[in-house]
C-alpha cells in the first residue's frame, strides 16, 4: 500500500512519527511523510528510515480564512496527486484538514490521531475570537472525524471529551495508545549530576504548558532559600497562547530560570537535570516526559489529562494542581530538600518507560489498529 503520515512541523515526522514510518517501510508499504517546514536534511533523514518526504504548505497556526482555503486546496491536490491507500493525520489542522482533503482526494482508508485537545479546546484564551475559533474547531472536528476509519487517543479523558462534545460519535472505532512512545536506547537512563538539584521544562513556550506558573514558583523557592536551579528549553511559538521573547528576556535578566533556546538533541539538557517539571493544562501524553522517563529522571506534573497517566504521586514523582504556582513549588522544594526521593523516582520512571512506552510497543499497536502490518502491503493497492 502507500501510506501517508501527516503532521503540520516536517520535525516533528522524524522525531515523533519516525518509528512508525520506518516500520511501515519495512512492512513493504510505500511509506511517504507529509508536512511543511522541511528541508534536505528532513528528506535525507526520512529516506533513511525508508520514507520519502512529501513537503505542502499548510500554517498550523494560521487563522486567515482565505490563506486556509487555499491551503487545504493545496493539500486536497497533493494528496490526489499521491494517490495514498492510507492516511493517518496527526494534530489538530492536519487531522480537520487532512482527513476532509483525504476523501475529496479518494483516499479510502483514513485515520486520525488526537495528540492532546491543544490550546482552542483547553480554553486557555478567552474572547470573541476564540470562542469563534474553538466554534469552528469544533465543527470541522465533527465533519472529519465521521469520516475515518478509526481514531487514536493519547488518553482516555481526550476520548471522552470528544464523545461528549459530540465530535466522535460512537460508530467510529477508537484506540487508546500510550502516547507516541520513547526509543529506550537512544534515551538511556544517565547518572543524576552533581550540584544544586536542577529543574528542567522542555516544550513550546506556551501559557497552557504552564510557563508561567513555573517562573512563579521559582520566584517562591528564591525567597524561601531553596539551592536551585531552572531551566528553560524549548521555541516561541506564534500561537496567540505564545510567551513574547520580551517576556523571557525579562524573566531571564530578573534571574529566575535559563533559557537553553531550542536543541536539536535534548539529551544533554536531561543528563545535566535531576525533575523535569511540566505544569501543563493538558497533553495528549507529554513526549518531553517520556523522554525524561527513559532517561531515569523525577517528574512534577500536574493533574490534568495526559499528564496525569505518566506520574503516578509519590512513585515517580509529584503532581500538582493545574495553575496553582504555591503547590508547585511545594513539590519542587520537596524534591530540592530530599535527593534520596529524586534517586527512587528516577529508577521508578525508567521502570515505567520500559513497561508501558516502549516507542516498539506503540508502534506496533498502532500498526496492528490500522491493520497494515507484514503481508498487507499490496491489500487494496491501485
Amino acid at each position: 500500500m502507500r501510506v501517508g503520515v501527516l503532521g503540520t512541523q516536517a520535525r516533528d515526522l522524524v522525531n515523533f512519527r519516525g518509528h512508525l514510518l520506518s516500520e511501515l517501510a519495512r512492512a513493504g508499504h510505500e511509506a511517504f511523510g507529509i508536512a511543511p517546514g522541511g528541508n534536505e536534511a528532513t528528506r535525507t533523514a526520512l529516506a533513511n528510515l525508508g520514507a520519502a518526504y512529501v513537503p505542502i504548505q499548510l500554517d498550523r497556526t494560521g487563522l486567515n480564512p482565505v490563506g486556509e482555503a487555499l491551503g487545504f486546496l493545496r493539500l486536497w491536490r497533493t494528496l490526489r496527486r499521491l494517490r495514498l491507500d492510507l492516511l493517518l493525520c496527526y494534530e489538530l489542522k492536519s487531522v480537520a484538514f487532512g482527513t476532509l482533503a483525504a476523501r475529496l482526494a479518494g483516499v479510502p482508508r483514513r485515520y486520525a490521531m488526537i495528540t492532546g485537545r491543544g490550546t482552542t479546546l483547553q480554553g486557555a484564551t478567552s474572547g470573541l475570537q476564540e470562542t469563534l475559533v474553538r466554534a469552528v474547531v469544533t465543527r470541522l472536528y465533527r465533519m472529519a472525524l465521521p469520516r475515518t476509519r478509526g481514531v487514536f487517543f493519547q488518553n482516555q479523558d481526550d476520548c471522552t471529551f470528544f464523545r461528549d462534545l459530540g465530535m466522535l460519535p460512537d460508530s467510529v472505532p477508537r484506540r487508546i495508545i500510550n502516547g507516541s512512545g520513547v526509543d529506550l536506547a537512544h534515551f538511556a537512563p544517565r547518572p543524576l549530576p552533581g550540584g544544586p538539584v536542577t529543574f528542567l521544562f522542555v516544550g513550546r513556550l506556551l501559557k497552557n504548558k504552564g510557563v508561567f506558573e513555573l517562573v512563579e514558583a521559582c520566584r517562591i523557592l528564591a525567597g524561601r532559600n531553596v539551592p536551585f536551579r531552572a531551566r528553560i528549553l524549548g521555541p516561541l511559538d506564534t500561537n496567540p497562547n505564545g510567551i513574547t521573547a520580551g517576556q523571557l528576556e525579562a524573566w531571564v535578566d530578573e534571574g529566575v530560570v535559563e533559557y537553553l533556546g531550542e536543541l536539536a538533541d535534548v539529551r544533554p539538557a536531561l543528563a545535566a537535570a535531576h525533575v523535569m517539571v511540566l505544569p501543563s493544562y493538558g497533553e495528549g501524553t507529554p513526549r518531553s516526559v517520556l523522554e525524561a522517563l527513559s532517561v531515569g529522571r523525577a517528574v512534577v506534573t500536574t493533574d490534568a489529562p495526559g499528564c496525569r497517566e505518566v506520574v503516578a504521586e509519590g512513585v515517580n514523582g509529584h503532581r500538582v494542581p493545574v495553575g496553582d504556582a504555591g503547590a508547585l513549588a511545594d513539590a519542587m522544594e520537596n524534591l530540592a530538600r530530599n535527593p534520596e526521593l529524586i534517586q527512587r523516582f528516577a529508577q521508578e520512571g525508567r521502570r515505567l518507560a520500559e513497561r508501558k512506552y516502549d516507542v516498539r510497543l506503540v508502534t506496533a499497536d498502532i500498526i496492528d489498529f490500522m491493520d497494515c502490518g507484514k503481508g498487507k502491503a499490496h491489500d487494496g493497492a491501485r
